[in-house]
């Protein structure tokens, strides 16, 4: 972003250390996700994913969108202590309410041994809201680079627990246990580099606009997260706790894109969009289009080869006993690459207060979903769960929030076409991978060699394009914009 250009430096600073962040905490994910693999048994994952599920989805809606209210809103010191005050009731209600239910919630999934997992994560809850203010604090100030030192001490304890109580036997509480420990170390260390301690206070008004706003958010976060994982329950019920587990590893790798580059923009879309907003700088059409163009161009070529390369990525990191999570992988990486660009709008719409319009968005789309997930999983199995999300995110989920955005003043014709270049890009890409992959027998081969010839092919069709947006030399639509937002942008067990 240009405009104004402190804002500019401070986003490519979040942005790289942002996306430092998620990539390395991916690949360490990733790394410590295969030595579990080895060491547990994919039952001992469908039970974690079930727990995983519960606390993702009830996580979203403890904070009743407090943090984004804060974030937008800019003025944490004077809104801050009323918004901790609702984040703590709310949090705390969901803890205990959690603790009580965990028993009807395993028996939902018919998998009574998953009640006790279900019972550490819900601690998480309850330190999330402790920690709303200091992240709203880290999160509107960019400070991305602070935020990668706590994600890596996070990562490290909650890993080295993990692994070692899995060795001793612990099955999938190692992972909850792990989970628990570094949620807290998350929230100690964003009180220390924010130099704050937690303090409660009350104010009508503040309490007033921040429901109004972070309900209707909450909501639609909530919506979001169960079109995420109303298919670990279709799947759960009709397939059983070990199918779960090979459906958890497929829809892992299919989010690497969503992780890595989808993480890294949303953690600095939302606060830039907003400053940007109450600047009155703010060229709307032509802001989000490169945002767009810019993200999109770099989701579809890590969507594509992870679809055309699903064997070999399946079997090499996880082993043969893992292949059936292949044909899955297929039908689920082409819905990374639009989750990403959901976020982006997802974002735009939740920094300008269009949190009803978000709600109407996941709403339908979680409506459309729900029936189509369970049946397509009756009748095709696992593959099933994945054509259902492709079809309803294209056919309901982009249309929609286009429609959304158009109302909140943005024109949906340039953000198209900022989009038109990648797509045409991935035809050729996608007809190199499927005849090198289909030349060679070997994993590694198939990995290796046709990973750099889609890599190549791609470069060679897109990457002029996405230079020139880099670089901001060429517009997206009819005029160049005077403000630039190409910077800005698991649920299952890893």
């Amino acid at each position: 972003m240009t405009a104004p250009a402190t804002l500019g430096a401070r986003v490519r600073t979040g942005i790289m250390w942002s996306a430092l962040n998620n990539l390395t905490l991916r690949l360490g994910t990733l790394v410590t996700g295969i030595f579990l693999a080895r060491l547990l048994d994919p039952e001992a994952f469908g039970v974690f994913a079930i727990a995983l599920t519960v606390q993702t989805a009830l996580m979203t809606l403890s904070e009743l969108g407090l943090a984004a209210d804060l974030i937008r809103h800019g003025d944490i010191d004077r809104r801050g202590p009323t918004i901790a005050t609702l984040s703590l009731v709310s949090s705390g209600f969901l803890t205990v309410a959690v603790l009580l239910a965990a028993p009807a919630f395993a028996d939902f999934f018919a998998a009574p041994e998953a009640t006790a997992v279900i019972r550490v994560m819900a601690l998480t809850l309850l330190l999330a809201g402790v920690g709303v203010v200091p992240f709203s604090r880290l999160q509107r100030d960019l400070r991305q680079r602070e935020l990668f030192q706590v994600e890596l001490v996070a990562f490290a304890l909650s890993t080295g627990l993990a692994l070692g109580l899995a060795v001793a036997g612990w099955g999938a509480m190692s992972i909850a246990i792990g989970r628990l420990v570094s949620q807290t170390a998350v929230v100690v260390l964003q009180f220390a580099l924010t130099r704050t301690r937690p303090q409660v206070g009350w104010d009508r008004s503040v309490a007033r606009s921040g429901l109004r706003f972070g309900l209707p958010l909450s909501v639609a976060g909530l919506l979001s997260l169960g079109l995420l994982n109303i298919d670990n329950v279709a799947v759960g019920r009709l397939g059983g706790v070990t199918a779960l587990g090979l459906y958890s590893i497929a829809f892992n790798l299919s989010s690497w894109p969503s992780s890595i580059v989808g993480t890294a923009i949303r953690a600095v879309a939302m606060p830039a969009f907003a400053e940007i907003h109450r600047d009155g700088t703010d060229d709307s059409t032509a802001t989000l289009a490169r945002a767009c163009g810019l993200t999109w161009g770099v989701a579809v070529p890590m969507s594509i080869g992870l679809a055309v390369l699903a064997h070999p990525v399946v079997t090499i990191l996880y082993g043969e006993r893992w292949a059936a999570a292949a044909t899955e992988l297929v039908w689920l990486a082409p819905l990374g690459a639009m989750r990403i660009l959901i976020d982006v709008w997802v974002a735009y719409l939740t920094a300008h207060g269009r949190s009803l319009l978000l709600l109407s968005c996941q709403l339908l789309w979680f409506v459309a979903l729900a029936p189509t997930m369970w049946w397509a999983v009756q009748g095709r199995g696992l593959a099933g769960a994945g054509l259902a999300h492709v079809a309803i995110a294209s056919l309901v989920a982009l249309p929609a929030f286009l429609v959304a955005l158009r109302s909140a003043g943005v024109g949906s014709a340039q953000v198209l076409r900022a989009l038109g270049l990648p797509v045409a890009a991935a035809v050729p890409t996608v007809g190199v991978g499927l005849v090198t992959v289909a030349a060679l027998d070997d994993p590694w081969l198939q990995l290796t060699v046709a990973g750099l010839a889609m890599t190549g092919v791609y470069a060679l069709t897109a990457g002029p394009h996405l230079r020139r947006l880099v670089l901001d030399e060429a517009p997206v639509g009819h005029a160049p914009p005077t403000t630039t937002a190409s910077t800005v942008g698991s649920h299952h067990a890893a």
